[in-house]
């Protein structure tokens, strides 16, 4: 009787295992660097102000009565607050406003994303006139620029929703190197009251990558 060679199968065996390994170890090293992004997080911007207060209890009834403008956010999707840094367009060329339809800036015009832009009230981050801005980076991709606008006095967010022609513009940065903290400070002319929306468009370094959200802050 011709006897199986044993040596040969666990050859076989071993490079299948070692192929199965390589292709799992390739999924979770690509995974997080393509969704590894950033946002605002000082004021916090309304996606992650939700996913910071609730992504570990989202199935929590009390979200409803306690915080309503999540809980229509986590039901109409919650893939929004789990991706809280991944609000990005690619190519838009600096062309923010021609891009962006009225309506749609806190979603940065992505429809996965569209409960954002719905009006209502947010929690807020009670700011005085001088205010610092903290954008957290996972990827430290550096920053061309960003800018910081102010929703005008008398537009209510809780009704309205945002528009080019309802903000503000207060300040365009410089160019920040990579790092995964980029900290500034914006100075308004002092006449804000009241709840406000933070508007911030951030242009990465290492593409034409443009991020847009909104902050609602009070200022008092």
């Amino acid at each position: 009787m011709r006897m199986r060679s044993t040596s040969g199968s666990a050859t076989r065996r071993r490079g299948v295992i070692a192929l199965v390994v390589s292709v799992l170890v390739g999924m979770f090293v690509l995974t997080p660097s393509a969704s590894a992004h950033g946002t605002i997080v000082g004021p916090a911007t309304r996606a992650y102000q939700c996913w910071q207060t609730w992504g570990s209890q989202h199935t929590n009834p009390a979200m409803q009565q306690q915080d309503p403008m999540c809980y229509q956010a986590f039901q109409a999707n919650a893939d929004t607050m789990w991706n809280w840094m991944s609000a990005l367009r690619d190519g838009l060329r600096g062309d923010f406003q021609g891009t962006t339809p009225d309506g749609q800036l806190c979603s940065n015009a992505l429809s996965r994303n569209n409960s954002l832009n719905v009006p209502g009230k947010w929690k807020t981050t009670s700011l005085g006139s001088s205010f610092s801005m903290h954008l957290y980076d996972q990827a430290s991709h550096g920053a061309d620029y960003l800018k910081v606008y102010v929703s005008k006095q008398g537009f209510d967010p809780t009704t309205q929703r945002l528009g080019w022609g309802n903000l503000d513009f207060i300040t365009q940065t410089g160019r920040y190197a990579p790092a995964k903290d980029i900290n500034f400070t914006v100075t308004t002319n002092g006449s804000y009251r009241g709840h406000h929306i933070v508007f911030t468009i951030w242009q990465a370094s290492h593409a034409d990558q443009a991020y847009m959200w909104c902050s609602d802050v009070n200022f008092g």
